[in-house]
C-alpha cells in the first residue's frame, strides 16, 4: 500500500501548489501575480520535487496518463495501474478540498480550484487537440527518460520542465491538464459550487490525455527496441 499512499500524496501536492498558483495569481494581492510562467513553474517544480521524494516508492506517475502509458508499455501490472489512478484521484480531491478551503470567500478572476476549461474562439477540437498533442509529448519524455540506459538520476529534471514547457504553451488555451486527475478533482469542487461548465467539459480533459498517452507509449515502443522486445 506504501506505493498507492506515495500516488496519493503526490497528486494532492501537484494539486495544491499547482493549481494554487493558478487561482491565486488571480486574486487582489500587494504584489504582482505569478503570471503564465509562475503557474507553469509552479506544477514543474511540483513534479520536481515530489520526483525525488516519492520516485523510489512508485516511481512518482501522479497523473493517470501516464499510468496507463506505463501500462501500454508493459511497466506496470494492470492491477497495480487501478490502484494507482485510483488514488490519484483520490490525491486530487484532497489537493482540491484543502484548496477550496483557502479560497472560501475570497474574490479571485479565476475559478475557486483551477478547474481546467476553454472558452470561445478556442473550440472543444482545438482543446482536444492541444490536450491529446501536449499529453503525447509529456508521457513520451516520461518513457525515455526512465527508460533502461537513460540518465535515471535527471529523470526528474526532465520530467519537471517537459511540464512547464507544456504548461506555457497550452495554458492560453486549456489552462493545460495533460492530467485526469488534476482535472476532475478541481472540477468536482467547482461542479459543488456550481460551475456546471468545470464538469460538463471534464469529459475532455480525462480522454484526451489518455488518447495521448497510449499513443506515446505505442511510439515509444516502436523507438526502444528494448521495449519493443519486452
Amino acid at each position: 500500500m506504501r506505493k498507492y499512499f506515495a500516488e496519493m500524496i503526490g497528486t494532492m501536492v501537484l494539486v495544491l501548489m499547482g493549481c494554487g498558483a493558478a487561482v491565486f495569481a488571480g486574486t487582489p494581492q500587494g504584489f504582482a501575480s505569478v503570471g503564465t510562467l509562475g503557474v507553469a513553474f509552479a506544477f514543474g517544480l511540483s513534479v520536481i520535487a515530489m520526483a525525488y521524494t516519492i520516485g523510489k516508492i512508485s516511481g512518482c506517475h501522479i497523473n493517470p496518463a501516464i499510468t496507463l502509458g506505463m501500462l501500454v508499455a508493459k511497466r506496470i501490472s494492470p492491477k497495480d495501474a487501478v490502484m494507482y489512478i485510483i488514488f490519484q484521484l483520490i490525491g486530487a480531491i484532497i489537493g482540491s478540498a484543502i484548496l477550496c478551503a483557502l479560497t472560501c470567500g475570497l474574490s479571485s478572476s479565476t475559478t475557486l480550484t483551477g478547474a481546467n476549461g476553454f472558452s470561445e474562439p478556442i473550440t472543444a477540437s482545438t482543446a482536444f487537440i492541444a490536450e491529446a498533442v501536449f499529453t503525447f509529448i509529456f508521457v513520451l519524455v516520461v518513457l525515455g527518460s526512465t527508460s533502461e540506459g537513460a540518465f535515471g538520476k535527471f529523470a526528474g529534471l526532465a520530467i519537471g520542465l517537459t511540464l512547464v514547457l507544456v504548461h506555457i504553451v497550452c495554458i492560453p488555451i486549456t489552462g493545460t491538464s495533460v492530467n485526469p486527475a488534476r482535472s476532475f478533482g478541481p472540477a468536482i469542487f467547482e461542479g459543488i459550487a456550481g460551475n456546471i461548465k468545470a464538469l460538463e467539459q471534464l469529459w475532455l480533459f480525462i480522454v484526451a490525455p489518455f488518447v495521448g498517452a497510449i499513443v506515446a507509449a505505442l511510439v515509444w515502443k516502436v523507438l526502444d527496441k528494448k521495449v519493443t522486445n519486452a
